[in-house]
């Protein structure tokens, strides 16, 4: 018996768009909303700030979008760890602690020990390092929870740190306060813009070009799913304006300013571990012991290794995203760190990821944090005070939440997994391999599972 594939039928169709951001064969609808959200959100703070100011308004100019990244860069760095410890299924209370009490180590190493300040950064990686170390021993091989174990390093480190600066403000010299404060060189060169920021941009666009073409010839030789070709295209086309609309805005600033330090920091960690996540071995294990730790155990994945390194990683991130705070505050203070873990969090879950595990992005938690960022710095823009910028942050988290939960009761498919499900795949069990954003259910020998 013979079967004829369907040819594939041509022109515009509306579910086509669902791909546009999820590679070709991956609909990641959840993003895609996210990412409208923050069109919105900025298009709808320009409006406001318009009538509120008079011809020009205050969202969409090159010091504010400066402030932004200067601003929020530590949680977009928080954010980036936090996805992975979410989709192990974990929670680290912690963050902010550990961010403040490395911040206060490493202020006092240049200040009093007289460290150099490349010397007194390492240090502090270590620091991050170690704490992250003595949290996943806690969580992976004595079995404690993550919520327990980083509550109570919330409230030791916090201590710590008190105890270590005695409540002072510890200044940092200038040449750390680059990390936090610096912004890609000028160029010698009569232009109107800052040469490295555009040349950054091109890079940037190039990039997109090729990973595009990458993608589709990929899963053109797996025979996986693709979008249309205009799909790619018009997803290429916007990016890029994108991209250098924005690269344009801060080549232009005030002068003496340009792309910041910190959001060069920020874009090469969203690189590296959109890389670890989506395309490692590990990357994959990670969502696998988040999507069913049982099934992950009995198919040879370390599970207690993958929860060591997600925690001790978190926190190596929180000891880098402390030491840009300092470095931009250009002292240490006994506040430092406050709240930061729940901006991470709402950052990671108004991107996409799930409560249960097993599904989160990076990307999608980057434009979460985006949103955060953005509503905090719209609402200030207008002149809202903290009162109202907690709260509607408060309704946001909880609304992105809800609606994911609602559907689950409803009976109806969760939409985060139905969004980031791989539309088209099926798998042999002898041969499946573990996916990213796929919730996987443990053998049917396993009775005691719950699935």
């Amino acid at each position: 018996m013979t079967t004829e594939s369907t040819p594939a039928k041509r022109g515009f169709h509306f579910k086509d768009i669902t791909k546009m951001f999820g590679g070709g064969g991956t609909s990641t609808l959840r993003q895609f909303g996210i990412l409208g959200s923050l069109i919105v959100i900025i298009v709808l703070f320009e409006i406001l700030t318009l009538i509120r100011n008079g011809p020009n308004g205050a969202t969409l100019t090159s010091g504010n979008l400066i402030n932004v990244i200067n601003q929020y860069s530590f949680i977009l760095i928080l954010a980036i760890g936090m996805v992975m410890v979410i989709i192990m299924g974990h929670i680290d209370l912690s963050v902010g602690s550990v961010a403040a009490f490395t911040g206060i180590i490493v202020a006092k190493s240049m200040t009093e020990w007289n460290f150099p300040w490349p010397l007194a950064i390492l240090l502090g990686l270590g620091v991050g390092a170690a704490v992250g170390a003595w949290q996943g021993f806690w969580v992976a091989y004595v079995g404690v929870p993550a919520f327990i174990v980083t509550l109570a390093g919330m409230l030791f480190f916090r201590g710590a740190q008190q105890w270590i600066g005695d409540a002072q403000t510890i200044p940092v010299p200038k040449g750390f306060q680059i990390i936090g404060t610096g912004y890609l060189p000028e160029i010698g060169l009569p232009l109107p813009f800052n040469i490295p920021t555009m040349l950054l941009a091109l890079v940037a666009v190039a990039w997109l070009v090729f990973w595009e073409i990458r993608t589709r010839r990929v899963q053109k030789k797996m025979g996986s799913d693709r979008a249309p070709l205009w799909v790619s295209v018009t997803k290429v086309v916007l990016l890029s304006v994108i991209v250098l609309v924005a690269a344009w805005m801060f080549a232009t600033g005030r002068p003496g300013t340009s792309f910041p330090v910190p959001g060069l920091i920020l874009l090469a960690l969203v690189i590296v571990y959109t890389f670890v996540t989506s395309n490692t071995v590990f990357g994959r294990h990670i969502y696998a012991v988040g999507g069913n730790r049982q099934a992950a155990r009995l198919s040879g994945v370390k599970d207690r290794w993958v929860d060591f390194f997600v925690m001790m990683n978190m926190s190596v991130l929180a000891a880098l995203a402390g030491m840009i705070f300092v470095a931009r505050s250009q002292a240490s203070g006994p506040n430092d760190g406050t709240g930061w873990e729940l901006d991470a969090i709402a950052s990671v879950f108004i991107g996409g990821a799930a409560v249960a595990g097993g599904i989160g992005t990076v990307i999608g938690s980057i434009i979460g944090g985006l949103v955060m960022a953005f509503l905090n710095n719209g609402l200030a823009l207008l002149g809202q005070g903290s009162d109202v910028v907690s709260m509607i942050k408060g309704l946001v988290l909880l609304i992105a939440v809800g609606i994911d939960v609602w559907n689950k009761q409803q009976g109806r498919p969760s939409l985060i997994g139905f969004m980031t499900r791989r539309f088209g795949r099926t798998e042999d069990p002898a041969t499946q391999t573990f996916e990213p954003n796929k919730t996987y259910q443990a053998p049917p020998v396993d009775k005691t599972s719950g699935q």
